[in-house]
């Protein structure tokens, strides 16, 4: 707003000039009577610029309050970056056979890769350490199957063990598939039941659904990746009885394949450092939202 100073103002008539003074002489009373109340205590609200920082504005002008650091105090997450980048180099320990309750399967396997080369191994450890600080700031307790630490593995029994040791509230495997051209999107695949040598499924099946379905609903919303049009007949929602890492897990856990690394849409998404970071944040929505709940 543009300020005109004195020299700009037009006389007055001598009426208003003295209602001016007038004016000018209450102001000092009223300032007055102003500070007696004040110093009784009954001091206004402030103004909406002084709010709480909990507080953040919500669509049409209210507020709502937003979820503070610390708000999953005493909460642990296990994060589970499928593969590793040094799999490859270590095909004989991998291909070693483990229990999976049910049957036997691989201690693990290399991953799948864009066609460029980019493994889906280095895009699991990127987005667990992305998940991790973010569900860090909330104040969960969040620890990872591997940080890039070990040349191969671990297998697949040990991943659900860690998770498990754990005392878990929630455990995710973060994954991207390996289908053809023109699959694309996303699914999150739950464990179903399962009751066979080592692994009993039973009590988690319900929590992991639960858990599925706030993780598809917060990575949809904040990524716009499509459901799978390949897998899960369009729901996003796969379940699976073949999985060491959630047929030996006593803990709600879920697998989320992020999208598809030979489809080129997916690619280009999978590439990109700050749609990963959407990822990560959709991902950790999904996780808090159940934690909260449950």
């Amino acid at each position: 707003m543009s300020y005109e100073g004195p020299e700009d103002e037009a006389p007055q008539p001598r009426s208003r000039r003295a209602l001016t003074l007038t004016f000018a002489a209450l102001v000092p009373v009223a300032l007055l009577g102003w500070l007696g109340w004040s110093a009784l205590g009954d001091e206004p609200d402030p103004p909406a610029s002084a709010a709480s920082p909990s507080a953040s504005a919500a669509p049409g002008g209210t507020s709502s309050p937003s979820p503070g650091a610390g708000s999953l105090a005493g909460k642990v997450v296990v994060i589970d970056p499928g593969h590793n980048t040094g799999n490859f180099r270590h095909t004989a320990e991998i291909n070693e056979q483990v229990d999976v309750g049910n049957g036997k399967k691989e201690c693990d396997t290399t991953g799948t890769a864009t066609d460029a080369g980019y493994p889906e191994a280095e895009f699991t450890l990127d987005l667990a350490h992305r998940l991790r600080a973010l569900l860090e700031k909330q104040g969960a307790t969040v620890k990872l199957t591997h940080d890039g630490d070990r040349k191969w593995g671990p297998c697949v029994d040990e991943r659900a063990r860690i998770g498990n040791t754990a005392h878990a509230d929630a455990a995710i495997s973060l994954h991207a598939d390996g289908s053809a051209e023109g699959n694309r999107g996303f699914h999150v695949i739950m464990p179903g039941a399962v009751h066979a040598g080592a692994a009993d499924t039973r009590p988690i099946v319900a929590p992991s659904e639960k858990l599925g379905a706030r993780v598809a609903s917060g990575y949809r919303r904040t990524t716009g990746e499509p459901f799978s049009n390949y897998l899960g007949d369009g729901t996003g929602m796969v379940t699976r009885t073949d999985l060491g890492g959630l047929n030996l897990s006593t803990v709600p856990k879920v697998f989320i394949e992020c999208g598809n690394m030979r489809d080129k849409s997916d690619v280009t998404l999978l590439t990109s450092g700050p749609w990963r970071q959407k990822a990560a944040q959709g991902i950790s929505e999904g996780i808090v939202s159940f934690l909260h709940e449950s």
